[in-house]
């Protein structure tokens, strides 16, 4: 699968949420929002089916897409990537300039050093 562009990505957003819909929903809650017309919304929809990012079920007359790839596949990807190409390929440099410029509640810092006390026991 390419990688989604930011548009795509608030639309697999929503088809994760919500398992399938159709065009016209999707439209719908992204209108709520931001400013976006039907027809980029289809022309998105349509574009994500040619890539292979969307399954369409065509059986019926209101076509209905849902993700071809889970949120966690994609989340992975997309994070490897920007890991890749951002950041050297080092998680460190990733992980320490996301808690740099985000001030990280105390209930996050323990879930974060649960999970790294996780990682460690795991070796």
């Amino acid at each position: 699968m390419s990688k989604p562009t930011e548009s795509e990505l608030e639309i697999l957003s929503l088809l994760w949420e919500m398992k399938q819909s159709n065009v016209r929903q999707i439209h719908e809650r992204l209108a709520l929002t931001k400013d976006t017309g039907y027809t980029t919304t289809l022309k998105t929809m349509q574009n994500m089916h040619a890539k292979g990012m969307v399954n369409r079920n065509e059986e019926q007359r209101t076509h209905v897409y849902s993700p071809v790839t889970n949120q966690k596949e994609t989340q992975k990807s997309l994070l490897k990537n920007l890991v890749t190409t951002a950041f050297g390929g080092s998680a460190q440099k990733l992980v320490l300039q996301a808690l740099g410029e985000e001030n990280p509640s105390k209930e996050e810092l323990d879930e974060i050093r649960a999970f790294l006390d996780q990682l460690e026991n795991k070796k």
